[in-house]
């Protein structure tokens, strides 16, 4: 019998953090009688006198939202960071340690539309996303030299523990480097180190050679399915240009990263016709830290979907006492996004 990747079982590297992926393509013939989720497709209102984020509302701490007409930035009322935590350590024997973090949270709101989400937006609109992106994320580098990380990111959906629908995404900047991008800086630099050349860079090579998991792309991005994905619709957009942060994009890379970012989620959207939850988010290089010429931007989104819009992938027993696992492969996932409409669903 020959090794045949959509039959049987295999592990695949994550070039990224160094880790391993198991993939069991096998699984996906198991009946579910798991856990189903319930899907809530009634439509918004564009404005919700109760929402915390529609303009000229009242927030939960008391403050106005402004009646503004496009995305709209505000420090968090219940950030997770703050400014001004003092410095404190502990450590005992090596075994019990821990130290102050200090950060600074920022709610980003998309639109003052409290019926829309990304697929639904103009990229124009999309567009002007970004350049708050920008704005946030020079005004927070350059005015903070303590901080060391900023990460930008949008959780949408109930299931993915959003607590409310208004168009809405985050950012998070702290004083050290978090995990993850953290792992992700060791395999830049060692591969930087070794070959002179950005990972990512090697890496969009080779999918554009094969052409096997790319979904989308465009004369400055492209969105694949990693190679190592975990989750079932997991994806990846990747800039072509090496570029270690958001500032460095030009106009014309800001409106093919919103061109890319809208039919994305269009196809998200489509694929079970429902309004796709998923958590996402953009790695760049760390600032107030000298220079990162391994690092490559890129954003990463996390799906939880797998069957349907009401059956979820659960990381839970082996994912989390070995490693990540998935059942469908990253092969097939592409395919299944790729065929996907550029309209969306609703019209």
């Amino acid at each position: 019998m020959e090794f045949n990747f959509d039959e049987h079982p295999h592990k695949r590297l994550n070039i990224l953090t160094g880790e391993w992926v198991m993939v069991s393509p096998h699984r996906t013939k198991r009946p579910w009688q798991g856990k189903v989720e319930t899907v809530n497709n009634t439509p918004r209102p564009q404005y919700d006198a109760s929402c915390y984020l529609c303009p000229g509302n009242t927030r939960s701490d008391g403050s106005v939202n402004p009646a503004y007409t496009g995305p709209y930035a505000f420090t968090n009322d219940f950030s997770s960071l703050l400014q001004d935590t003092p410095e404190g350590k502990v450590n005992k024997s090596d075994l019990l340690q821990a130290t102050s973090e200090r950060g600074i949270c920022r709610v980003i709101c998309f639109s003052p539309r409290h019926d829309l989400t990304l697929p639904q937006m103009e990229v124009k609109a999309i567009e002007d996303v970004i350049t708050l992106w920008q704005t946030e994320f020079r005004d927070l580098s350059t005015s903070h030299n303590w901080i060391k990380h900023i990460q930008i990111f949008e959780n949408k959906g109930d299931v993915m523990g959003c607590s409310n629908p208004h168009p809405h995404g985050q950012i998070w900047a702290q004083s050290s480097v978090p995990v993850e991008p953290a792992k992700e800086s060791v395999q830049f630099l060692k591969y930087y180190q070794e070959n002179q050349k950005s990972l990512l860079s090697a890496y969009l090579e080779i999918e554009l050679e094969s052409q096997e998991r790319v979904i989308l792309k465009n004369e400055h991005f492209v969105a694949l399915v990693p190679f190592w994905a975990v989750w079932p619709y997991e994806t990846m957009i990747i800039s072509k240009r090496q570029v270690q942060n958001i500032l460095e994009f030009t106009e014309a890379e800001k409106t093919a990263l919103a061109e890319i970012l809208k039919q994305l989620t269009i196809k998200y959207d489509n694929l079970f016709e429902t309004s796709f939850p998923y958590s996402a988010g953009m790695h760049q290089a760390p600032v107030n830290d000298g220079d990162h010429p391994e690092w490559h931007w890129h954003m990463h989104f996390y799906p939880p979907l797998l069957r349907s819009a009401t059956v979820k992938k659960f990381m839970v027993g082996y994912e989390m006492l070995a490693n990540p696992q998935r059942d469908i492969t990253p092969e097939q996932a592409a395919k299944k996004l790729k065929d996907l409409s550029l309209v969306h669903y609703l019209g």
